[in-house]
């Protein structure tokens, strides 16, 4: 072997070795570490899962339709993700085989799968080979071994998010809206009650920021109706306990206060894991979503049920949008990025055009100090 054929062996072993370093390393982000991290691979495979589904979603004005299909897109893009794994380890490890002696190309891809695979058809030749043939079958097993303990623990995650979203249709209705949610609690006289939930939910908003950042998956597992989602049930509680503390005339909440504080860090935290832009020091004068006119209508359809309100309506809608602007620009934003259903409050998303490429975000943003609205 000249110089030259070596420094090739060698430059095409380090080259698979970097494959199948750089494929554990996302592997163990993904999966391993208690932490949100956005993998480029894992965001990389989605988006080309999605550019899949958005060529059927492109034909479809329906929304029962559409909710239809995107039900399988995160599923879909979960199984792919160790396929490609299993790719991307069996083209480093055929390149490392190559590199030891392993000639011609199909005759190391033989046996890079082989060993990957544990499917044992392939024999190896030299000590060398044998160790490289331990190691591709302990990455092949390792792969599997993540993916069983990684799918449990998410449907668990996604089963008790979904449980505090089935029992707010009976509060809220479907889809979910703040004014029905107080039109219900007044039209069974308990209104004072409504404390019990603010707590209930800031526990519940801690355990989403928690999952949802751990599993970057999770966000768009849809839920098993239509027109329950887990971003519409967090803009009817958080617009419900805003509405409680600053326009119904009730005895003062503190623990609305403190379910709209774990709402939108949550929410923000999980805007975070996606890179979606947005202002973390909002000014209470920001213009929010919302318009004075909606605010208004919703007044009066309070009004209507006999919710008593604040006679200062004016400085009413200001504290209103002072706790609102702490939650509305990432509220719409992932909306649009889990293609919510339609739903009071959360931003028009008209068919087909709500159909975009996740985005993912492109570049890390700079986390700002602690977020100041009307708080």
């Amino acid at each position: 072997m000249t110089i030259v054929e070596g420094l090739i062996n060698l430059g095409v072993f380090l080259i698979g070795l970097v494959i199948v370093a750089f494929t554990l390393f996302s592997a163990i982000r993904m999966v391993v570490l208690p932490r949100g991290d956005n993998v480029w691979l894992t965001r990389t495979t989605f988006r080309l899962v999605y550019g899949c589904f958005l060529v059927r979603l492109r034909r479809i004005n329906n929304y029962e339709q559409a909710d239809r299909v995107l039900a399988f897109y995160a599923p879909v893009a979960l199984l792919i993700i160790p396929v490609v794994w299993m790719v991307l380890a069996i083209a480093g490890f055929t390149c490392m085989f190559w590199a030891v002696g392993e000639h011609p190309w199909s005759k190391a891809f033989l046996l890079s799968g082989s060993s990957m695979l544990t499917l044992g058809f392939a024999a190896v030749d030299s000590t060398v080979e044998t160790i490289l043939a331990f190691l591709a079958a302990t990455v092949g097993l390792g792969i599997v071994a993540l993916l069983i303990a990684y799918l449990p623990t998410m449907y668990g995650a996604f089963s008790k998010r979904e449980e505090a979203v089935t029992l707010l249709e009976v509060r809220a209705g479907t889809p979910p809206s703040a004014i029905t949610m107080i039109q219900r609690y007044q039209r069974i006289h308990n209104l004072e009650r409504m404390p019990e939930q603010w707590a209930i939910w800031e526990q519940w908003f801690a355990e989403l920021e928690e999952s949802h950042t751990t599993f970057a998956a999770l966000a768009f597992f849809r839920s098993p109706q239509p027109y329950r989602s887990w971003i519409t049930a967090s803009a009817a509680v958080l617009d419900s306990a805003a509405l409680a503390v600053s326009t119904l005339d009730i005895p003062r909440q503190p623990d609305a206060d403190l379910c709209i504080r774990a709402g939108y860090l949550a929410l923000r935290r999980i805007a975070d894991l996606y890179m979606i832009p947005y202002n973390a020091t909002p000014h209470a004068d920001d213009p929010i979503s919302i318009t004075r006119a909606d605010f208004d209508q919703a007044c009066a359809e309070l009004i209507a049920s006999g919710v008593p309100l604040k006679a200062d309506r004016d400085q009413a809608w200001r504290d209103f949008a002072g706790w609102r602007v702490n939650y509305d620009q990432v509220l719409i934003e992932l909306a649009k990025l889990v293609t919510a259903p339609p739903a009071p409050w959360t931003g028009e998303r008209p068919l087909p055009l709500c159909f975009n490429m996740p985005r993912f975000g492109h570049k890390r943003r700079q986390l700002a100090k602690e977020p100041t609205g009307s708080m």
